[in-house]
């Protein structure tokens, strides 16, 4: 398992290892066990958010042992290495024109939350009222994802969009912006908001985006990109069930999967 697929890869490393603060003895004595390399620990937390396996099956795949690897993960997450990697990564696509302004698409998801504490949590309304979570997802027209919020699955999507422009990871640029979204955020008070800040709202159904796509043949579809990036990041197999009891721990998780997905897209350019 130590040389199969799911490992960072190095030119991924090469942007991740600046950002791990350097680690400080405690001991008195200076002497302590020799600490688990650092590319070994950040493989071992790739392959629980890529495979979605419990933290002690890392015990059985040869990269590293599951307490050295989740301790890391809490020492990384306190240090906010995981959301860095992916500001750096939009300040870097903005840099090289790569973060398409044009429209941009803005939707939530629910996933469940069974061992999840009571920090943001609640009910999920289409499951039966079970305990669930939700994400707010903003992205580009290409589908880079550019701010992301988690709240509760009983809170209505409609309250989280202001959170989720409040968080966006990379500057705004000052002209007006498309914003796609579908029928469960239409309100006047949030086109008021939206347009107070400087965008344009878009507000449609599926069918309406349908039958205009009908109707003008030139037009392109916009919403179905947000759609399609909560697709990316549930490939992300942590991620599709929130198995973190921490509120931090799984927001780190999603920080990680958005700056794989930032990065992956600027390396392959």
């Amino acid at each position: 398992m130590a040389n199969s697929k799911w490992q960072i890869s190095d030119e991924l490393w090469e942007k991740m290892a600046p950002l791990i603060p350097e680690h400080k003895t405690q001991h008195p004595l200076g002497t302590h066990r020799k600490r688990v390399d650092n590319r070994a620990a950040m493989n071992a937390i790739f392959f629980v958010l890529r495979t979605g396996c419990q933290w002690n099956a890392l015990n059985a795949t040869g990269i590293c042992s599951s307490s050295s690897a989740h301790r890391r993960f809490q020492e990384w997450t306190a240090a906010g290495v995981f959301e860095r990697f992916w500001q750096n990564g939009l300040l870097e696509s903005e840099a090289l024109s790569c973060i398409d302004w044009s429209w941009l698409s803005l939707d939530g998801c629910m996933t469940k939350a069974p061992l999840a504490g009571t920090k943001k949590t609640g009910r999920n309304p289409t499951d039966r009222g079970k305990q669930g979570s939700k994400r707010s997802l903003l992205t580009d027209a290409n589908g880079l994802p550019l701010s992301c919020v988690i709240a509760s699955a009983n809170i209505h999507d409609i309250t989280l969009v202001k959170q989720t422009l409040d968080a966006l990871e990379t500057g705004k640029p000052g002209a007006r912006l498309h914003l796609c979204l579908d029928n469960g955020y239409k309100a006047n008070w949030l086109e008021s908001e939206l347009k107070a800040r400087r965008y344009i709202p878009h507000i449609q159904g599926r069918k309406a985006e349908s039958d205009a796509l009908k109707k003008e043949p030139g037009m392109k579809a916009r919403r179905w990109v947000v759609e399609r990036t909560h697709s990316w990041l549930n490939r992300y197999r942590r991620l599709l069930v929130r198995w973190e009891k921490k509120a931090e721990n799984y927001e780190a998780m999603l920080h990680f999967a958005c700056g794989l997905i930032v990065w992956n897209k600027l390396l392959l350019r």
